[in-house]
């Protein structure tokens, strides 16, 4: 039955791909990625920031791409692909047909975030694949009553944790919709239970390693909800959603779909499940992009609830469809890096002042790291022999300190060290070194630690954000403080 709605979600499918192939070639690593890159040469059951699935997949792509930028980011590229493809099959599977299966894969590509979410090689992009592939098999448990599905959740939620703790959310409305499920009779499956089972022991080596480093976890979001989330306005939160309104119409018609549509009344309790996933987001100030893995489920939905009410006019689809698609089609280059950088500030509308344009945060932080890294080894390179074989070089940032390392691979710097997140779990280096560059530390940080520092240049990018512009870098001598102690008592810290 799949075969007659192939050729058009392969069309999406390759669509989709193209403008991200276009796009991830262009500006530099993200701030983001460069940690998670790094992350990859210290595997282990978990970071300070995150679960250990990230760290696979940037291991995978230094195994086959050596971390070319291009090869890196085809990962996060293929999940969006992955979900466009499920957003359709989950339409068919909900009881939709050609109408409804056009509708749903052109919502994905209508949704602007994902252009930007499927180009940065961090969990958010599966984190989305793991959410739209657990609901897809809970529909197909549904269709068929067929117990191997069960199972194929629970794995599917024991790499979701794996990847990103907001896992817990979906499995938490999972969780409650069931009830809602034909009179809770689900609860009565043995195979349920084992399924949670399995979930259980994919996700129990990040558990021991949270209990083994102290939870981690809890420091870190603490630090996120002081420093970010604490200020998102309750409404802010829908206004985002709001924001892309043809889009958000699709949403709600897929709450609609589910809660009243005949032909979804068997998929109810998956209604019930988004709607308390989203509240749950929302009462706890989750930042935007964290509820848009619901999308595609809510999407195949409101594709099928739309199909039906046009039963009888089924041409007037394709005009829904357009009047979805193609005013979004003018925000693409505003997530994904479609445009070089000069095109991309003409097309804003972005003038220079005094020497810097002001990009939005994501293509902002794309910017500068290939410079600092070319200063550094030239500070570097200026040692003697013996001063590089004794030289340490510390970063202020896990962006600055994952440039070194990833970048810095190429230029044959030695790995850097950074008291900054888990960073600073990988230690501090030679203590007895000679000679240590400091980057982006400022002056009363680095004359805390050292007799004699030497201002090198304050560096300054045009397009690189505010953090990363106007920053110092110093050549150190003569630590003054015990190195050893100066880094164990700064771990409070590390996520400040």
């Amino acid at each position: 039955m799949m075969k007659k709605y192939f050729p058009i979600i392969l069309v999406f499918a390759v669509l989709k791909f193209i403008v991200h192939w276009i796009g991830n070639r262009n500006y530099g690593y993200h701030r983001d990625e460069l940690l998670h890159l790094s992350v990859s040469e210290h595997m282990d059951w978990g970071f300070m920031e995150f679960p250990p699935f990230i760290g696979f997949i940037g291991k995978l792509s230094y195994w086959f791409f050596d971390y070319d930028l291009l090869g890196v980011r085809l990962f996060p590229t293929l999940a969006g692909v992955a979900i466009l493809v499920l957003c359709c099959v989950m339409a068919k599977e909900l009881g939709g047909k050609f109408g409804a299966v056009f509708l749903a894969g052109i919502c994905i590509l209508a949704f602007v975030p994902f252009y930007r979410n499927h180009t940065l090689f961090q969990p958010v992009a599966f984190d989305q694949l793991f959410w739209a592939l657990g609901f897809y098999i809970l529909v197909r448990y549904i269709n068929s009553k067929n117990r191997n599905y069960l199972i194929l959740v629970g794995i599917t939620l024991g790499f979701g944790l794996l990847n990103k703790y907001t896992m817990l959310v979906w499995a938490f409305g999972v969780f409650v919709g069931l009830f809602f499920f034909e009179k809770s009779r689900l609860y009565r499956n043995k195979w349920l239970y084992i399924s949670g089972l399995v979930a259980l022991l994919l996700f129990i080596p990040n558990i021991i390693w949270q209990i083994n480093n102290d939870f981690p976890l809890v420091a870190h979001m603490q630090r996120l909800n002081e420093s970010q989330l604490e200020s998102i306005s309750p409404w802010e939160f829908i206004l985002d959603q709001v924001e892309m309104a043809p889009i958000f119409i699709m949403f709600i018609c897929g709450f609609i779909g589910l809660f009243f549509s005949k032909r979804l009344k068997n998929y109810k309790f998956i209604g019930i499940a988004c709607l308390v996933i989203f509240f749950t987001m929302w009462i706890t100030k989750a930042k935007t992009y964290y509820v848009f893995a619901l999308y595609p489920m809510l999407f195949s939905a409101g594709a099928v609830f739309i199909e039906q009410l046009l039963v009888k006019r089924k041409r007037l689809i394709y005009l829904v469809a357009g009047s979805i698609f193609l005013p979004m089609v003018f925000f693409i280059p505003e997530a994904a890096p479609i445009l070089p950088i000069e095109k991309y500030t003409d097309y804003m509308n972005l003038e220079e002042v005094d020497g810097r344009y002001e990009l939005t945060g994501d293509f902002a932080d794309m910017h500068g790291w290939e410079e600092q890294v070319k200063l550094v080894d030239s500070v570097y390179k200026s040692l003697t022999e013996d001063e590089r074989v004794n030289c340490v070089l510390w970063a202020e940032n896990y962006g600055e300190a994952g440039a070194l390392k990833i970048i810095g691979k190429r230029y044959g710097l030695p790995n850097p060290i950074s008291r900054h997140g888990s960073f600073w779990t990988w230690g501090y280096g030679n203590k007895n070194a000679e000679v240590w560059i400091s980057l982006g530390n400022e002056k009363a940080s680095v004359e805390y630690v050292f007799e004699d520092i030497e201002l090198v240049k304050m560096i300054t990018h045009k397009y690189a954000i505010d953090e990363e512009n106007n920053i110092p870098l110093y050549i150190c001598r003569n630590p003054k403080v015990d190195i050893e102690e100066w880094w164990s008592i700064y771990e409070p810290y590390i996520f400040d």
